[in-house]
């Protein structure tokens, strides 16, 4: 691995979409692997996202996005078909979801040439819904990665996936100790789980660590897990920093990016006309 960190060669691989906040009347950009990719960017570390994008205006947003914020968009693959959109609402920084469409970036495998650089990286991170036919390849060629399964604990075979991230149980009867081993026994290496308020614990294959949620005033949590799982990477997989003290720094992450709207800071634009008649049917029913 270089010892210089700002040129480890960091990939973040799989979901992007564009967020529409109906009750604000704006919209950003973000997906996890996306967020990951342009936080580890805005950090100083070299970094690429790779995705794919519709053929539609939506894509081009999500360009646009990457490309002001100085990331090469050269490894966006572009297909025919809808980019990713999530229709939200937002009331105090409470998200609801009225739409998840993944678009053309469900279960995306980067070609061959992208592929091959997943070889040759320092740490590569899949976002969630990322397809099984990647961990498996990735598993086959041994290649130093991440996931983000989010909620869906069971959606993935994580025999020797060398680091899960995921959101904490919603079952009141599943602790986050507990939640961390089954992760374990299920074959994960190491496993972080965010629990929001909670805080974060972080099992590494041996011991349990754990680091409380900052008391702050929120905007917006979209994308603090993604800043988060940035964060982390780079402090514990790239400048090797120990566990407690990389918990920390991911927290403070976290806690930042929920005083603005979006996963990483950028423009917020309105919503136009012609995505809310796309979507009429939809905002019609939940009567916004």
């Amino acid at each position: 691995m270089n010892s210089d960190i700002s040129h480890r060669d960091l990939i973040a691989v799989g979901d992007n979409c564009l967020d529409v906040y109906l009750t604000q009347n704006h919209m950003t950009v973000g997906g996890n692997a996306l967020n990951v990719a342009v936080n580890w960017h805005l950090s100083g570390l070299s970094a690429s996202y790779f995705g794919k994008i519709g053929s539609d205006p939506e894509g081009q947003i999500v360009a646009n996005a990457l490309a002001e914020v100085g990331l090469d968009i050269s490894s966006l693959e572009v297909a025919q078909g809808s980019t990713a959109v999530t229709l939200l609402t937002d009331e105090e920084g409470d998200r609801s979801f009225l739409l998840e469409d993944l678009g053309v970036g469900a279960e995306y495998i980067p070609a061959l040439a992208q592929y091959e650089r997943l070889l040759e990286a320092d740490w590569v991170h899949l976002g969630t819904n990322s397809s099984p036919e990647l961990l498996r390849r990735l598993r086959r060629d041994n290649v130093a990665f991440s996931i983000d399964v989010s909620t869906q604990h069971d959606a993935l075979d994580l025999q020797g996936i060398p680091l899960v991230f995921a959101a904490g149980s919603e079952r009141p009867d599943v602790t986050p100790e507990e939640l961390l081993t089954i992760f374990i026994l299920k074959g994960a290496q190491q496993v972080v789980v965010t629990c929001g308020n909670k805080g974060a614990w972080f099992h590494d294959g041996r011991n349990i660590h754990h680091c409380p949620a900052k008391n702050i005033q929120v905007v917006d949590t979209c994308g603090a897990g993604d800043s988060f799982i940035a964060a982390f990477l780079k402090a514990y997989i790239i400048e090797q920093i120990a566990a407690e003290a990389a918990l920390r720094q991911a927290t403070n992450a976290a806690a930042i990016t929920c005083s603005y709207p979006g996963g990483f800071p950028q423009e917020m634009a309105p919503i136009p006309s012609w995505l809310i008649e796309k979507y009429a049917d939809i905002i019609e029913k939940a009567e916004i």
